[in-house]
């Protein structure tokens, strides 16, 4: 869903990251702010002081996403529920869970915490308005209000039943509770998200037609996101519950495509690369895996280097990124490719290699199971 992610701090422990399109966000909330907003509902000032109150304004909205997130996350840790850290991207940002809550109670103050979050900041945020107001000097005090009632808006809109928002999780825990089917809960609040996706597109369309541009073109593509935000939310929803109790056993080759360390680059490159188009190759001696090598181990070298170097030269020692147990849940195999971008890991039983699981298969084996079973 996203792009490339910047690290920036750890907060409490929680990795704080920011997608490049985030970039975009702070330039546009910037520009609006410095030459719309602020101008219209605060009279008076300079435009050099309206372009900080607008850069204010942006920096403002970044530490109000980032205490919405947090929230999420705190209550998510109390629960032990695995969090991956937050990443603020274009749309706002997001609090990435590793697995879904095991439970509508766990579902329901996770989603809760961030709406929560927000009305308190906002309402911190209103009392240090009129505390302030006489002694800061008033752009000041217009961007401390202005950020007031910027957090309730993001409450009330995050409270919308409108799935993967925080009012659709909260929708999906009481359905959950009644029904007691997550796979079924999932389905109807992610029917929901899709239709307030497709009334925030027509709304940007009707708006863009009307000659407001701008506005148009955040209500469309705040539209599609959350529309196809709800649709891969329920998708994965269907996969945990296919793949639910399969093993990595069941689903790898047990005769893969290994290497010597003994033979050159060049021959590597031509009988191995070339010939089964993999990124990545265990290396292996009698039945010991001795390590990996990739693509990327070769691109280190001239060409010229390629007969005069061995495979073992460039050999790296295997890790949790790519190797998993014959015993490993098929669901933390795909979770694993998934966060790694690793199409093919490594079956290892103490240091010998087993077989090869592959993204193919699992994909087929899912795509067999619900032709067969129907989603359910």
């Amino acid at each position: 869903m996203f792009g490339k992610k910047i690290p920036l701090f750890n907060l409490f422990g929680f990795k704080v990251q920011i997608d490049v399109s985030w970039f975009i966000l702070a330039i546009l909330i910037t520009w609006s702010l410095a030459k719309g907003v602020f101008p219209h509902f605060f009279e008076g000032f300079s435009n050099v002081t309206y372009w900080w109150m607008g850069a204010a304004g942006a920096v403002g909205l970044f530490v109000s996403i980032v205490f919405h997130e947090f929230c999420h996350s705190i209550v998510a840790r109390q629960y032990g529920l695995p969090m991956k850290g937050i990443t603020l991207f274009i749309f706002g940002g997001v609090a990435e869970m590793e697995t879904e809550p095991e439970s509508p109670k766990v579902e329901f103050l996770m989603a809760a915490a961030g709406p929560v979050s927000s009305m308190l900041l906002a309402g911190i945020l209103f009392v240090t308005y009129y505390v302030t107001k006489t002694v800061f000097a008033k752009p000041a005090s217009s961007v401390i209000v202005y950020l007031a009632g910027l957090n309730l808006l993001l409450a009330a809109f995050n409270l919308i039943p409108a799935f993967p928002l925080d009012g659709g999780r909260i929708l999906r825990s009481i359905l959950w509770g009644v029904k007691h089917n997550l796979q079924w809960a999932t389905r109807v609040a992610s029917m929901l998200g899709n239709g307030f996706g497709i009334f925030l597109i027509v709304m940007g369309i009707f708006s863009f037609i009307r000659g407001n541009f701008v506005g148009g073109l955040w209500w469309f593509l705040i539209g599609m996101f959350i529309k196809s935000a709800s649709q891969i939310s329920y998708r994965q929803v269907v996969v945990r519950h296919v793949l639910a109790g399969e093993h990595v056993r069941r689903f790898m080759r047990d005769d893969p495509v290994t290497v010597s360390p003994a033979i050159a680059i060049s021959e590597l490159v031509e009988d191995y690369f070339y010939k089964y188009h993999y990124k990545m190759f265990p290396v292996v001696q009698g039945d010991r895996l001795i390590g990996c090598i990739t693509s990327r181990h070769i691109k280190q070298l001239s060409r010229d280097e390629w007969e005069q170097t061995s495979t073992q030269r460039l050999t790296e020692q295997c890790t949790d990124e790519n190797t998993v147990s014959p015993d490993t849940e098929a669901i933390d195999a795909l979770a694993l490719m998934n966060r790694t971008g690793n199409s093919r890991l490594l079956v290892v039983d103490g240091d010998r290699l087993v077989g090869i699981v592959t993204l193919k298969d699992l994909l087929k084996f899912l795509a067999m199971k619900i032709d067969l079973e129907g989603e359910k």
